[in-house]
């Protein structure tokens, strides 16, 4: 449990209420690989606004569950945000993608969802 993720600031959050805190995870799940695919594809076709959108979207959650990776999400962010052309974010993409892939993974089965 929380290799890949921090709950500290989490139960902070929620004061501790356990179904509080698997509301956070469950809203965590629905929302942040949706919009990591929504980023990944913005990327692949250089489209800025919505890039800095889903990247934009996903900071406060990705930063909530200390997922590590908010600086390389910020670049990506910034990518879109500046429309920065012949740039290449990728590799911060790659950490911010595989990051939330784990933490989906774990954060599904530390909560049985």
């Amino acid at each position: 449990m929380e290799q890949h993720y921090k709950l500290e600031r989490v139960r902070e959050l929620a004061d501790n209420d356990a179904d509080f805190i698997k509301s956070l995870a469950e809203a965590f799940l629905e929302e942040v690989p949706e919009d990591a695919e929504r980023l990944k594809k913005a990327v692949a076709e250089q489209d800025f606004y919505n890039a800095y959108q889903a990247a934009h979207k996903m900071k406060p959650t990705v930063d909530l569950f200390e997922l590590g990776v908010l600086h390389h999400l910020i670049v990506v962010q910034d990518w879109g945000k500046f429309e920065k052309v012949g740039e290449d974010c990728s590799k911060e993409l790659q950490l911010v993608l595989t990051a939330v892939e784990y933490a989906t993974a774990e954060l599904k089965k530390d909560f049985n969802l």
